[in-house]
């Protein structure tokens, strides 16, 4: 699987309208090359060097398998959950120093949803239910 972005690419910054405190707008995300047996997919958006560990930017799964892309800015094609801002949606880069690196992971899975997850569990029902994956790395800078 594939996995892009119109916004930015892999390895270079994030635009500043997707940052949470300069319009907080979605990223595009297209793949393709998907795999046989795909019946829904999910993503998670999550930044490793936060100074409180692993902060959760994104999740969404129930992603039906005929979709291709999720729109800047949305709709989101997909059951949204809440993350670590609070806010079940969207929640973009806010580092409070530094350069930090945001990690994009869309995974095809082998269930139409993942029923109640949380953030707790997101993750490890993705990698349970897993066919592939495919992952993006933006950066942002604090300004």
């Amino acid at each position: 699987m594939r996995l892009w972005s119109d916004d930015f690419k892999n390895g270079e910054p994030i635009p500043d309208a997707c940052a949470y405190r300069r319009g907080n707008r979605s990223p595009h995300l297209a793949w393709d090359d998907v795999p046989e047996g795909t019946k829904s997919f999910a993503l998670v958006c999550n930044d490793p060097d936060a100074p409180v560990g692993d902060w959760i930017h994104w999740l969404v799964h129930e992603i039906p398998a005929d979709v291709r892309e999720i729109p800047a800015g949305g709709p989101v094609p997909g059951r949204q959950v809440k993350n670590d801002f609070g806010i079940v949606e969207w929640g973009g880069p806010a580092p409070p120093s530094g350069t930090h690196r945001y990690f994009f992971t869309l995974y095809a899975l082998d269930v139409p949803s993942l029923g109640d997850v949380t953030k707790r569990n997101f993750r490890e029902e993705c990698e349970r239910h897993k066919i592939d994956s495919a992952q993006l790395m933006g950066t942002y800078s604090k300004r």
